[in-house]
């Protein structure tokens, strides 16, 4: 499933929003990016940690395959995002090395 640019940019755009609202912040003031790629990462591993546990459980015998599928979807979803948005940074900046002065 591949991602688009466009795709990413809402993504980064939510979290922003997100971030904005949960810092009690103004539409005005800056919002650390890092701190947004960090906390990205921070939610995507503790999705696929969800997702292991679950995939545990149903190998015991105590969980229901639908929970492993779902959870392995929404991973795989929230890190093709984080990645996307980390290709779009990375040719962003090569971009700007590129530039003449």
């Amino acid at each position: 499933m591949a991602v688009d640019p466009l795709s990413a940019s809402r993504a980064y755009l939510d979290a922003a929003r997100a971030a904005q609202r949960a810092a009690g912040t103004e539409a005005g003031d800056s919002v650390d990016f890092g701190a947004l790629v960090q906390d990205a990462v921070r939610q995507a591993t503790q999705t696929t940690a969800i997702a292991e546990q679950q995939a545990a459980q149903v190998a015991a015998g105590r969980g229901d395959i639908v929970d492993v599928v779902t959870a392995i979807a929404a991973a795989e979803a929230q890190l093709e995002t984080v990645m996307a948005v980390r290709d779009q940074v990375i040719q962003a900046y090569q971009e700007i090395l590129r530039m003449p002065i």
